[in-house]
């Protein structure tokens, strides 16, 4: 039995990833996981590349960065477009009430926290003119930071917090897919160096995270997949039930199989481009960033 070292955020995209575990996909293939969970984006990059853990899942935005960052990282599968709503406190009405508010985001300057200013952007606000922003962590942190603390007017949060934090007060004034279009949010990224040396592993790895996005996205499974959200957040049945309906919409939740969003990267990269000025605001072809091949062999073993 092999270990894999595993670091998520602490969130529901990670349904399929529990699931499969749960299920015994990954024992079947000879691999144990040491699932870890960072509190944050930088923790989760800097481990990455310190060797803390051999694989990533999250935002791949975060991916990109690391790569304009000069490390040597590739972006293996995709995951989910996000399921994201861009919260705000009851007394927000709108966007443009968020004029001269806060906006609470894990890092400035990469995944949710630039999809949520080119929302505002959208809207006529701009970040130092109209708003401030304020780091509150990962999107639990960030959840139980907006409940608690007044001036955080607004953040982009994902089940289950998106459905928590309503019964405790904050609203939603939208999900990311319907204001922005096609996202590719998370997805498993490594070090390029690691994934050439562990090629078998690491296909074998995606396999069963495929396993896993089946097992969820199968509506006779239902019953099943919400007692697991219920179990793994401390849920109640309201909220893994609207949780799991988030998962399922189509678009705006899981992908298929984990299929990488070609459309929904272009996204990630132009955002990028137009919200942190990079590439001389012209985004990238996606293909420095990604190789599918581990992923595309992994389905082909799959039964």
């Amino acid at each position: 039995m092999q270990t894999l070292r595993v670091n998520i955020f602490n969130t529901s995209s990670n349904l399929p990833l529990l699931a499969a575990q749960e299920a015994g996909c990954f024992a079947r293939r000879g691999l144990a996981l040491e699932i870890q969970h960072t509190p944050n984006s930088d923790a989760q990059r800097s481990g990455l590349v310190a060797g803390s853990f051999d694989i990533a899942h999250a935002a791949v935005d975060n991916a990109v960065a690391m790569v304009e960052a000069g490390q040597d990282v590739v972006i293996v599968l995709g995951g989910d477009a996000g399921m994201n709503e861009f919260m705000v406190r009851e007394e927000i009405g709108s966007i443009a009430d968020l004029r001269g508010k806060v906006l609470a985001v894990d890092a400035p300057n990469t995944a949710y926290a630039l999809v949520a200013k080119k929302i505002l952007k959208n809207h006529g606000l701009l970040e130092g003119r109209d708003y401030t922003v304020r780091l509150a962590g990962g999107t639990g942190p960030r959840a139980a930071a907006m409940v608690a603390d007044p001036q955080l007017a607004a953040g982009m949060i994902n089940p289950p917090f998106s459905f928590t934090v309503r019964q405790q007060g904050l609203k939603s004034l939208g999900n990311q897919y319907t204001l922005l279009g096609p996202y590719q949010a998370t997805g498993a990224f490594v070090l390029r160096s690691w994934a050439q040396a562990h090629a078998d592993v690491l296909q074998q790895y995606l396999a069963a995270c495929i396993e896993g996005h089946r097992l969820v996205m199968d509506p006779s499974h239902r019953p099943q997949m919400i007692e697991l959200l219920m179990r793994s957040f401390k849920l109640d049945s309201a909220a893994a039930s609207g949780t799991y309906e988030a998962l399922l919409t189509p678009g705006a939740g899981l992908a298929p199989d984990a299929r990488f969003n070609t459309e929904g990267f272009q996204t990630v990269l132009a955002i990028r481009a137009e919200m942190e000025g990079m590439w001389g605001g012209t985004p990238p072809a996606p293909a420095r960033y990604i190789d599918l091949s581990y992923a595309e062999r992994a389905i082909q073993t799959i039964s």
